[in-house]
């Protein structure tokens, strides 16, 4: 495995030195941070990343104003009263993206944030406490529990909030496989335990956040999707 100051060094040669790798890097907050964070920001966020997923974002973000009138502004309890049928018809509002796998997943994942507000205080407070060494184990739960959110949706979701979390873009597997640093697939858990660990190791010898490693990777090799 290559030391993470092989990389940085030749991630600022590829984007024309230091101070232009910084600006790059992405913002991650403090937990206490997250924690002020409600739960209806939250849901609005995790659906807004839904339908991100294979769509263009601009499309997305240019709706999204007219999604916050058509759910209550993503108050859990109130996505929680809409019947079916309700769900259906706002799935074909043409003011709306037509796709109802994705419209019924908002109701979903408003019961997902309502059980773990439930369990825990609230969503915030669940994404706040989770340790930043397991991050992978966190995108797993937000999988088990959510509808829709597998794959890079759940980190990029993190991601939007400023918690702390690398992502498996195409440019991240692609080191990973040349560099042998994983024997199972990206989805599977120990796949997802081997990449962890490269990840921790290279927090423990930089001391930079998962998120701006992660970034620094990127931007180190292949096409710097980022």
């Amino acid at each position: 495995m290559e030391s993470f100051e092989q990389m940085y060094t030749r991630a600022c040669q590829r984007k024309g030195g230091e101070a232009a790798l910084k600006s790059l890097m992405p913002v991650v907050v403090s937990n206490d941070a997250i924690k002020h964070y409600s739960d209806a920001e939250l849901l609005s966020e995790i659906c807004k990343k839904v339908f991100q997923c294979g769509f263009v974002w601009r499309i997305v973000d240019n709706k999204w104003s007219a999604y916050e009138q058509a759910f209550f502004d993503f108050e859990p309890h109130k996505v929680l009263m809409l019947s079916p049928e309700q769900l259906q018809q706002r799935a074909s509002d043409e003011n709306l993206i037509r796709h109802l796998k994705k419209t019924m997943a908002i109701y979903d994942n408003a019961l997902m944030v309502h059980d773990i507000k439930l369990e825990y205080g609230s969503f915030a407070q669940f994404i706040a406490d989770w340790p930043s060494d397991d991050i992978t184990g966190l995108w797993s739960e937000l999988k088990r529990r959510g509808n829709r959110l597998g794959g890079n949706t759940g980190a990029y979701f993190l991601r939007a909030i400023g918690k702390d979390t690398f992502l498996l873009s195409d440019d991240i597997k692609g080191y990973f496989q040349t560099h042998k640093l994983i024997d199972f697939g990206f989805s599977t858990k120990s796949g997802l335990a081997q990449v962890q660990k490269v990840f921790n190791t290279w927090q423990q010898e930089s001391g930079l956040p998962l998120a701006e490693i992660s970034r620094i990777v990127a931007c180190s090799v292949g096409d710097n999707r980022i």
